[in-house]
């Protein structure tokens, strides 16, 4: 049980969690890992992590705790600034646009690169045998067709040993048409699906399935911020500005409960990344499971 990004801005400067005392990083750090066992690196789809950023997250957490982190946004097939990408590889490439680039606007060997670099960076993790799995967060317009089925495999075999997860941003992976292709895909391959509380009701809408494809399993609660989810030009605490209430947390008792039956380990990470929101609603979560 987590939250994504302990050190998100939102939930340091509303003083909701953290006490006062807790003024560095690393003292955060450890305060967090005294209540949770669990914590999403959402950095990583930013920029690869530094070693010293692994030497500080491993330090100050305890044996047993674990850190899913999450796939760099060009390997997710996002827009991604130049500058993301690591220096050396940056100097490689002959490009004059400096804005954003995409996955397919380089060459096959730098991409190659790009994710051997980031298995060496996240290597410390593994090793230390603190790392649950790489979260691949698709967007809304990576749609069930068969060069994206192709682009997952990829992905698996480039993250290989590590546990790869997928989390889809729009439903038509679970319609009627698409529903069992998707899910035999995923357990063949052996990559954990992300299961999804979110609005429904919406264009991008994914279902709240409960499956397991693969031994790991994932819940990741982003709200419920229906007017938000879609609109254009808000930031991302504004549409995961959500609250659970406790009658929405017990829905997904049952599920969970059936979810953990069916794997060696369940994660359940909490993504309403306003203030003190994922915490309020992960301990909460806490008490309803114990």
């Amino acid at each position: 049980m987590g939250i994504s990004a302990w050190a998100d801005q939102q939930l340091v400067k509303s003083r909701l969690f953290y006490p006062s005392d807790a003024g560095t990083p690393a003292k955060r750090l450890r305060y967090y890992a005294e209540r949770f066992d669990l914590a999403e690196i959402d950095a990583s789809y930013h920029y690869l992590p530094t070693r010293n950023n692994l030497k500080l997250w491993l330090e100050n957490t305890p044996p047993g705790f674990t850190f899913n982190i999450k796939a760099l946004s060009l390997f997710t097939q996002h827009p991604t600034p130049f500058g993301a990408l690591p220096r050396t590889i940056r100097e490689k490439l002959n490009i004059t646009q400096r804005g954003n680039i995409y996955l397919h606007h380089l060459p096959s060997e730098v991409v190659a690169e790009l994710y051997q670099a980031f298995k060496q960076v996240i290597s410390p993790l593994s090793s230390a045998g603190r790392l649950g799995a790489v979260l691949f967060q698709f967007p809304p317009w990576f749609v069930p067709q068969e060069k994206n089925f192709e682009h997952i495999t990829k992905c698996k075999e480039e993250v290989s040993p590590y546990v790869m997860a997928v989390e889809f941003r729009v439903g038509s992976w679970f319609d009627d048409e698409n529903r069992e292709r998707t899910l035999d895909f995923l357990r063949q391959q052996q990559i954990s699906l992300v299961c999804v509380d979110e609005p429904l009701g919406l264009r991008s809408s994914v279902p709240a399935i409960s499956e397991i494809t693969a031994p790991l399993g994932i819940v990741r609660f982003h709200g419920r911020n229906k007017a938000n989810w879609e609109k254009k030009g808000v930031t991302p605490s504004e549409k995961s500005n959500y609250l659970y209430r406790e009658e929405e947390l017990k829905e997904w008792l049952p599920r969970i409960r059936y979810m953990a039956e069916q794997s060696h380990e369940l994660h359940i990470v909490f993504k309403n990344k306003f203030q003190d929101f994922p915490v309020r609603n992960a301990l909460q979560m806490k008490v309803l499971l114990e």
